[in-house]
């Protein structure tokens, strides 16, 4: 039997103070990521070099003609003109590198999702599920829609999804003159998250970050305000529910504090959520999961998997907390079956 290489101590290093489950991932990231990384170094550099070659070009004739066009010319489609061609450059030659960090969350993200028999789909198309989102109110109504970066799977009998959606509204605006323009506005831009629970629950519990005097238009739909344990987390949410006895159970401090560092941890804001049916659904603005990091530094950084783990372990944190609040209330205990 052949002996296994000792794990890189810079590596066991970045891994240290996750949670037990992601122990094997050090080997994991020495064995297959990390190579998978470093035969793709070149490629980066050479992406590197030709965005910031671009981004000096464009930067220094965009300058000039907006210059020459203001000073020699007196005229200010100059300096828009210089705009217009500095950015160009600089996006064009930003290109190969935006494709190419494409690439480098699949050599990362791939291995890891296999790992913990996972699928992921960098660009699933449309998601069915963002309507049941809405159903629950936590996120507005749309006219058009895009999705990214979808991951399912199951954690102790809990099927989960999460997905990245990025919801815009059409509106049409008319001048003094009669003549009708349309934008698109973006109304959500965020992460969302459903998870399938083996029961349902009793009543609708909907958590909203705290709104200040819009507070006292409530959560519709029949539900009333709950009080939670924690004085602290009542300063940050409000709640809504149509069960409070179940609202409770469900909403203890440790859960609470899980939603807080779920915040943290995709960097996102605004987080509402709502158990409903054997559903608990949890929307985030902002933030952006999965990504590789900056391109701007070598591949090769274990720093890279950790945090993509973290983001792992707030999502299976939450399914975990859950999973033990409902099974307090029905007398089962904590352990898992």
């Amino acid at each position: 039997m052949t002996d296994q290489p000792e794990i890189d101590p810079a590596i066991l290093e970045a891994m240290n103070g996750l949670q037990e489950e992601f122990s094997g991932f050090a080997g994991v990231y020495q064995n297959e990521i990390r190579p998978a990384l470093q035969a793709r170094e070149h490629d980066r550099e050479k992406a590197v070099s030709k965005a910031r070659k671009y981004r000096y070009i464009g930067i220094g004739l965009g300058v000039a003609i907006a210059l020459v066009g203001f000073i020699g010319f007196k005229s200010v489609f100059g300096p828009f003109l210089g705009v217009l061609v500095g950015f160009g450059l600089v996006t064009w030659g930003g290109q190969d590198l935006k494709r190419f960090g494409k690439e480098a969350k699949e050599l990362l993200v791939q291995p890891v999702v296999r790992k913990l028999d996972l699928t992921f789909q960098p660009e699933p198309g449309e998601v069915a599920s963002i309507y049941e989102h809405k159903n629950v109110g936590i996120v507005p109504g749309w006219d058009r829609a895009s999705y990214e970066d979808r991951l399912t799977g199951a954690r102790d009998n809990v099927e989960f999804e999460l997905f990245e959606a990025h919801l815009e509204e059409k509106r049409r605006s008319t001048d003094s003159k009669g003549r009708t323009t349309t934008r698109w506005v973006t109304v959500f831009r965020g992460q969302c998250l459903r998870f399938h629970f083996d029961k349902t629950f009793y009543g609708r519990t909907l958590v909203t970050r705290d709104a200040g005097f819009f507070n006292r238009f409530g959560g519709g739909n029949g539900m009333q305000r709950a009080s939670l344990e924690d004085p602290e987390f009542e300063k940050i949410f409000e709640v809504y529910t149509t069960d409070q006895v179940e609202s409770r159970y469900l909403l203890t401090p440790d859960l609470m504090q899980e939603l807080v560092n779920l915040e943290q941890t995709f960097h996102g804001g605004k987080l509402k959520c709502c158990f409903d049916g054997g559903e608990l659904y949890i929307t985030l603005q902002g933030g952006n999961l999965f990504e590789p990091g900056s391109m701007f530094t070598p591949l090769d950084s274990p720093s890279r998997l950790r945090e993509l783990l973290e983001d792992f372990a707030a999502v299976f944190h939450i399914i975990d907390v859950t999973n033990k609040n409902r099974r307090r209330r029905s007398g089962q205990g904590t352990t898992k079956p």
